[in-house]
């Protein structure tokens, strides 16, 4: 079960094709990262470590000071997937909200707004 949080915005291009504003980031996509020290560096993502609620994307790692590498872990609320790994769950997801989009926010027609004002 992917949960809200870790939804991350897509990029405008993929907003305008979904018509879709966040989607639950996962492993294999294409992300930026817009917040923090690695602002500005692209990656995909190789983990989804839940357990600390982060995410790990290629190329974005720290040397230990016994020289080893370690992935850096990075909030999912910080980046912005720009590719995204297409399968038929993922479409399904995709379907579902721009569906709930089309329907507009407002609670009432313009028939039922026109016929209200009639009332008084």
């Amino acid at each position: 079960e992917i949960l809200a949080y870790w939804s991350s915005d897509v990029c405008s291009e993929l907003r305008n094709k979904h018509a879709v504003k966040a989607i639950p980031v996962r492993k294999d996509d294409e992300v930026m990262v817009v917040r923090g020290t690695f602002k500005g560096r692209e990656g995909k993502v190789i983990q989804v470590y839940r357990r600390k609620w982060v995410i790990h994307v290629e190329r974005i790692t720290r040397d230990k000071v016994n020289g080893a590498t370690v992935n850096v872990g990075i909030d999912p609320s910080k980046v912005v997937i720009t590719k995204l790994k297409m399968d038929k769950d993922r479409k399904a997801i995709l379907e579902r909200k721009s569906k709930k989009s089309d329907k507009g926010k407002g609670k009432f027609t313009e028939s039922e707004v026109a016929a209200m004002a009639n009332v008084d």
